[in-house]
């Protein structure tokens, strides 16, 4: 089903999402004070590519600097990125079959705004790393004893 949605999500969503994040990332190249931005950036795009099966968690040693670079980050490329994700979202919510591929749209938006400290990985990886708290995974009710 993951493949299935990511193709679908590559067509309709995937490809324009990463030129966004493929433009902010030349715009924090060229500013050459922000090319650590331009590098999350292209991480992210590629993140928008292929969502599905994917999750973006904490990094541990993320400290002040990843606060205050996202301060920046925001300014610089993170609204009009995440107002992509939402307009987008808010478009394929239109359809049925769109609705999951708006949700996607929607898993973006936090990491569109602060990308810096966080880590994209498969959500396997994220089950072995015992974060689930922070991945967005359906909990289940545990059996009563």
């Amino acid at each position: 089903m993951r493949l299935v949605l990511n193709i679908i999500w590559f067509v309709l969503a995937g490809v324009w999402m990463a030129i966004g994040y493929a433009f902010a990332a030349l715009v924090c190249f060229v500013l050459i004070v922000t090319i650590p931005f331009g590098i999350a950036s292209l991480r992210i795009a590629v993140f928008a590519l292929w969502p599905f099966g994917k999750t973006v968690v904490r990094r541990p040693d993320a400290g002040a600097a990843s606060t205050i670079g996202n301060v920046l980050w925001v300014v610089l490329c993170g609204w009009w990125l995440a107002l992509g994700h939402l307009v987008t979202g808010i478009a394929l919510c239109l359809t049925i079959i769109g609705i999951p591929l708006a949700l996607a749209n929607f898993k973006l938006i936090p990491v569109s705004l602060l990308p810096l400290g966080r880590e994209i990985v498969g959500v396997e990886e994220a089950r072995a790393m015992d974060v689930t708290r922070s991945v967005e995974v359906p909990a289940r009710s545990p059996a009563p004893r």
